[in-house]
């Protein structure tokens, strides 16, 4: 007795997967995020390939009637630097020297960039006025902030305010910092948004601290 004969299957292609109606049209997420790409990479400006930080106006203070094109905000009053109190800076990171330059310029003031706590205090036994400021990055790679502070402080006194700035992850830093007689220290980026108004307080005469 013959078996019947073997019967051979047939396996069907899988069709293919469904698109998503507005990604297939470009509509979706997918689709704007290819359309805003391409249109990046097929843009052609004169300074193509520079990247170009957005613009910092932090040296302006906010007001309801400026009058400087943006409304809004009105430029911080430009001081006179033949009256301004002594302000020196131990900073040796290039970005923080350069944005209190042109801050100080911005502002009229006059900072002196120091390495020694010599420097400071000749300029002081010269007979010019006791410095109303002194800012020190306490990530200085060529003087030791913790030694340099309680040198100032004690032949400075009262009448100089000393601020570090740090890392804001640098919470054992900031503590040996305050210890060793720093009158405030900050977060970096609190130091660079805040930098104006501590320029221009401590030139003139209102040198009381506020937290920031």
């Amino acid at each position: 007795m013959q078996g019947k004969p073997a019967v051979k299957r047939q396996f069907k292609p899988k069709p293919p997967a469904r698109k998503n109606f507005a990604e297939a049209n470009g509509n979706g997420i997918g689709g704007n995020v290819k359309r805003v790409f391409r249109s990046v990479v097929n843009q052609k400006t004169p300074d193509a390939g520079i990247y170009s930080a957005p613009m910092d106006h932090s040296y302006r203070s906010l007001q309801h009637d400026g009058n400087t094109g943006r409304p809004g905000y009105e430029a911080m009053p430009v001081l006179d630097n033949t009256t301004s109190k002594p302000i020196f800076a131990f900073v040796d990171d290039l970005f923080f020297m350069a944005k209190i330059q042109e801050t100080a310029r911005k502002l009229n003031v006059k900072v002196s960039f120091v390495k020694s706590d010599k420097e400071v205090l000749e300029s002081v036994a010269a007979g010019e006025e006791k410095p109303s400021l002194i800012m020190i990055d306490l990530n200085h790679h060529t003087v030791k902030p913790l030694t340099l502070i309680p040198k100032l402080k004690s032949k400075l006194k009262k009448e100089t305010n000393i601020i570090g700035f740090l890392s804001h992850v640098q919470g054992e830093l900031k503590v040996k910092a305050q210890e060793a007689g720093c009158d405030m220290v900050l977060p970096r980026s609190a130091f660079s948004q805040n930098l104006p108004q501590l320029l221009r307080r401590h030139a003139t005469s209102e040198t009381e601290l506020q937290e920031y």
